[in-house]
């Protein structure tokens, strides 16, 4: 692999980083919304639904934390 493409790869995973950072606060004002919520309005449909959110912005983190890294070894 040659320096452009080292430079390119290095472009993404800093595009990655962000749109990580972007994930998690979203994911930390819907946990923060739920939290808010009474324990009865938790287990409405809409409390429910905010659950599921978080986890989804949790698994799409642990996506984005996968994609860096192995763009990282790509680089190696």
């Amino acid at each position: 692999m040659n320096a452009k493409d080292r430079e390119e790869i290095s472009k993404f995973i800093s595009e990655l980083e962000d749109i990580k950072s972007r994930i998690e606060t979203k994911r930390d004002d819907e946990q923060n919304k739920f939290d808010n919520m009474t324990e009865g309005l938790q287990q409405t449909e809409r409390g429910q639904a905010m659950e599921t959110a978080v986890s989804a912005f949790d698994d799409a983190i642990g996506d984005c934390e996968n994609a860096i890294s192995n763009l990282e070894t790509a680089m190696e």
